[in-house]
């Protein structure tokens, strides 16, 4: 997509500070952090939801799995812990129609969901 800002950052058009670069996935700081570690993890490839990509390319939707893991063994926040989000759709406070994740760390997060 021509003005997707994650297509722009996956194909290094906007710079961003890497933890991870695969052939298919890449995470990358947020620009507005909401913890100590707050990282994006997309694929390189535009899919807007989750749905999209469970359609149209279900093993790379495994991938996406995996790679968050290999993320998380990166940023060396496995044992500790840290919480992975993903927003899906404007009501679902979605606010780029890339698919993505946030994985954040770094700290002791307060808010419990049950």
């Amino acid at each position: 997509m021509n003005d997707c800002i994650f297509c722009k950052i996956a194909n290094r058009e906007i710079p961003s500070k890497l933890v991870y670069d695969s052939d298919e996935f890449m995470a990358f700081h947020d620009v507005h952090p909401v913890a100590p570690i707050h990282v994006l993890i997309i694929p390189k490839a535009h899919y807007s939801n989750l749905e999209d990509i469970v359609s149209t390319n279900p093993l790379l939707s495994k991938r996406l799995l995996q790679a968050v893991n290999d993320v998380a063994s990166e940023l060396d926040v496995n044992e500790d812990g840290y919480r992975l989000i993903m927003n899906s759709g404007e009501n679902g406070g979605q606010s780029v129609p890339h698919l993505h994740f946030h994985l954040i760390a770094g700290t002791k997060l307060n808010i419990h969901l049950v």
